[in-house]
This record gives C-alpha cells, sequence and structure tokens, in this order.
C-alpha cells in the first residue's frame, strides 16, 4: 500500500521568562504530530548553551519516561516532527539540526525539501565541510553558517537565494528565534503571541495547544526574527509575484481545525464535498469518509445531497496513519489493524466513500474489497482533488511516475482497477473554487505538472506508463 506521505512540523518559542520552555514546545509538537511520526527533537537555549533531546517515535513515546523533563529551563526553544522525505528513517537523521558555529550554538528545525540538496552540499563538501546526516535540513544549517560571517540575519538572508524547492524554517541562536518561509510560501507558517511569549508554528492548531494568540502568517520570501527588541523582519531580494502554497496542505496535510493563510481548512473540505455531491450526485443509502481526513468533506456531501451520513469505517485510534511505515511491507499489512468495516451498518446498502486522493490506488482497493466483504451491495467513491498525475518533488514523498495510478490511468479505468461501482474526482477548477477565500494562490504541480521550479532539477524516476 502506498500513499501521501506527511511532511513535518515546525515549532518555536521565545519566552520573556526563563522557564520551562521544552514544555511549551512538547504541547505544540503533539499538536502537529498529524505532520510527521517517525522522529521528535526540541532543543533548549539557555546561558549561551543548547541542550537538546531527539528520538524516534511519536512525541509522547520520545518524550516520556522523563525526557522532557532533562531538558533545562530557557527562554528559547524549537521542536520539530519528522516524516523522511529526504534522508533514511534513523535516529541521525532527526531534527532539529544542533551544531556550533560562526554564531555560536545555532539550531535549525526544517518543513519540506530543497530540490538542489546535492549540488549545496557538494559546493560545501568542496570548501571541508563535514556532513553528519543524509537531510536535507543539515544543508540549510551549513550553508547558513557558511555565509553569515557571524551575523546570522545575514546568513539566513544570502542562503535563502542559494536554496530551491520548499521551506518553512524555525532556527534558534543564543538570542535569537528566526524563522523563514520559502519565497513562493509553499510550506505553511504562522506567528502567534501570549502575555509572555512569541510562537512560530507550522500550524495555527499548535498555537492553539499552547493558549497563544494568532498574530499572523509569515510571508512569503520573509524572515522574521524573534529578540529581546520583539518581533521584526527583513524580506528576501527576489520574492515572486505570485506565492504557490501547496493546495494539498488544504485537501490533507493540515488539521482541519487549523486556518491557513486566512482560511479554515474546515470549510475548504466541508465545501470539497458538498461540490462532489452538487457535480456527481448518485443515489445512495448512506455517504461516510474514509477516516479520519475525509469525515469533514463527508459531512458536507451528506448536507449537500441529504443522503444521511453514517459510519461505514471504524478506526483504531491507537493507530497511526498506514503509510507511515517507512517499509512497504509494514504498509501492506497495516490496513486491517488500522480500520475495519461496520458491518451493520453497511450490509445490503448503497455506499459512497468519500477520501482526500488517491495516489498508488491499493488502499482504496483494499478498502472498496472490505466494504463488499461486508455485505455493501453498491460502492461508489468521490474524491476530493483531481487526480494525481505528476510526481512532487517540494516535499511530499511521492517522487515518481510509477508511484502515481493517475499517471497511466482515467477515471473509468481507476474504477475498474478499484473494483468500485463509480468513481468522480473534483476538477482543479473546483478544488481552487474550495480555496477561493485563501489569500494566496497556489502550487498545482502533482494535478497538471506546472511546479514552481522545474521538475528536471530534480533526480527522480521519470518512467510514466502507457
Amino acid at each position: 500500500m502506498y500513499e501521501i506521505h506527511e511532511e513535518c512540523g515546525v515549532f518555536g518559542v521565545y519566552s520573556q521568562e526563563n522557564r520551562n520552555v521544552a514544555h511549551t514546545c512538547y504541547y505544540g509538537l503533539f499538536a502537529l504530530q498529524h505532520r510527521g511520526q517517525e522522529s521528535a527533537g526540541i532543543p533548549v537555549s539557555f546561558a549561551d548553551k543548547i541542550s537538546y533531546y531527539k528520538g524516534m517515535g511519536l512525541v509522547a513515546d520520545v518524550f516520556g519516561g522523563g525526557n522532557l523533563d532533562i531538558l533545562p529551563e530557557g527562554d528559547i526553544a524549537i521542536g520539530h516532527v519528522r516524516y523522511s522525505t529526504t534522508g533514511a528513517s534513523q535516529l541521525l537523521n532527526a531534527q532539529p539540526v544542533v551544531f556550533t558555529g560562526k554564531c555560536g550554538k545555532m539550531a535549525v528545525a526544517h518543513n519540506g525539501n530543497l530540490i538542489n540538496t546535492k549540488q549545496l552540499r557538494d559546493e560545501m563538501i568542496a570548501q571541508n565541510a563535514v556532513f553528519q546526516t543524509t537531510i536535507d535540513s543539515e544543508v540549510i544549517a551549513v550553508v547558513i553558517n557558511s555565509l553569515s560571517d557571524g551575523d546570522i540575519l545575514k546568513g539566513v538572508k544570502r542562503a535563502c537565494s542559494k536554496f530551491k524547492g520548499s521551506y518553512a524554517l524555525v532556527l534558534m541562536t543564543g538570542d535569537k528565534l528566526i524563522a523563514v518561509r520559502d519565497p513562493f510560501g509553499i510550506r505553511p507558517l504562522c506567528i502567534g503571541t501570549t502575555e509572555s511569549d512569541v510562537i512560530v508554528a507550522s500550524e495555527t492548531c499548535a498555537l492553539d495547544a499552547v493558549n497563544a494568540n494568532f498574530l499572523r502568517d509569515v510571508k512569503p520570501g520573509e524572515i522574521v526574527v524573534v529578540d529581546s527588541e520583539g518581533i521584526h523582519s527583513e524580506f528576501m531580494n527576489e520574492i515572486p509575484a505570485e506565492s504557490k502554497m501547496c493546495i494539498f496542505e488544504y485537501v490533507y496535510f493540515a488539521r482541519h481545525d487549523s486556518v491557513l493563510d486566512g482560511y479554515s481548512v474546515y470549510e475548504a473540505r466541508k465545501e470539497a464535498g458538498k461540490l462532489l455531491a452538487r457535480n456527481y450526485p448518485i443515489e445512495a443509502d448512506l455517504v461516510s469518509g474514509v477516516p479520519d481526513s475525509a469525515n469533514v468533506a463527508a459531512r458536507g456531501y451528506a448536507e449537500e445531497s441529504g443522503i444521511p451520513f453514517v459510519e461505514a469505517l471504524a478506526k483504531n485510534r491507537y493507530v497511526g496513519r498506514t503509510f507511515i511505515q517507512p517499509d512497504q511491507r509494514q504498509r501492506e499489512n497495516s490496513l486491517s489493524v488500522k480500520m475495519n468495516a461496520l458491518r451493520s451498518n453497511i450490509r445490503g446498502k448503497r455506499v459512497i466513500i468519500i477520501d482526500d486522493s488517491i495516489v498508488r490506488g491499493t488502499t482504496m482497493k483494499k478498502i472498496v474489497k472490505m466494504l463488499r466483504d461486508a455485505g455493501a451491495s453498491e460502492v461508489h467513491i468521490r474524491i476530493c482533488s483531481p487526480i494525481i498525475k505528476h510526481p512532487c518533488n517540494l516535499g511530499i514523498d511521492i517522487q515518481t511516475y510509477s508511484q502515481l495510478i493517475g499517471a497511466y490511468k482515467n477515471e473509468e479505468q481507476i474504477c475498474e482497477c478499484l473494483g468500485a461501482d463509480s468513481v468522480r474526482y473534483l476538477s482543479v477548477e473546483q478544488l481552487l473554487s474550495t480555496c477561493k477565500k485563501a489569500h494566496t494562490n497556489f502550487c498545482l504541480g502533482c494535478f497538471n505538472g506546472d511546479y514552481p521550479y522545474p521538475l528536471d532539477e530534480y533526480e527522480t524516476d521519470k518512467l510514466k506508463f502507457e
């Protein structure tokens, strides 16, 4: 089974007090757990030193057993939850990256994916840099350090002119917290405040988790610095006229209670369900979502169509998303552990199943079979996004055409492959209309091949089946 791999989540806190800022980071990362479930880490700045702890697994597991309490009190901390879009899934590659550089002790956390990592790494190695990991986040840290001349802001600004790809960065030194969003704004990043703290996070749900008030989103190409003088920012030298936020943040990645670039993820997903009902109606007895990410859209479909929303699939709440397993065999064996069909709800019924997307198709094929085995008389699939036809090189782990059922099959062929009675997708135009209230433009590359950066610049298997 293969599905879209998640992004990463970043979090940072700058406090006017010397206190347990690691605890604030912990709760922020807990709220961002959906963005990465392989590893987690928190460094804390205190007395011009940085102490950190990171490990493999979920936030609660990594920092359980007293591991959170071994971190000292301080005034700055950053945190990271990871899914490995680049670099193997191992402790060595867990973030944040912590090191001593020209600006003293530093730590960097990164959400996204650079497409020119190899070129930058080779340049740094030629200048005698030594790398400890295989991740692009360490490359980011090394490039920033090499160009800083002892001034962290100067290093960040110079380095960003060299980066190609998506990045939402949270950095810390002994006296500064810095947040950076790439010039296209591909990955989300926001700022919040409490009475004593400034918070930066991937999503507003993390601000809510630490009782912070939303201040604003970090703008594309903005470098926000938080220090003893308050919040101030600079902008990169070259910022495109149009932003290109990844639309999959609304479709799938972000938590449904987050607000991204001024628009509610919940409202976008509910509208997607309504559009499916308006444009692709079908007679059925019940509508249900693939839990949990498609439930909001399924309720929107039910509200618009008048067909009752009924749970068809029961999810084991103690199992993470199936595709988070790095090993393919583990992913294939995990669906039956993750969810089961509710036989009493669907026996003899015509069922509409709503999902956010279909990648390889193996998960949905198993769901269709599960529903039929449980007695469903018909299974109709409605998808809240267009057919994914192209790989993504900007932070989503879909890097080959061979991973995509939509790269070589049309809607009718996909339906036949899945064993469903019907399959319909939203069009690109319809998807865009669900996000029309967002204060941004979108990257639609996985649907139409139009990326902010040329795909040819990234090492990828371009094999497309005919």
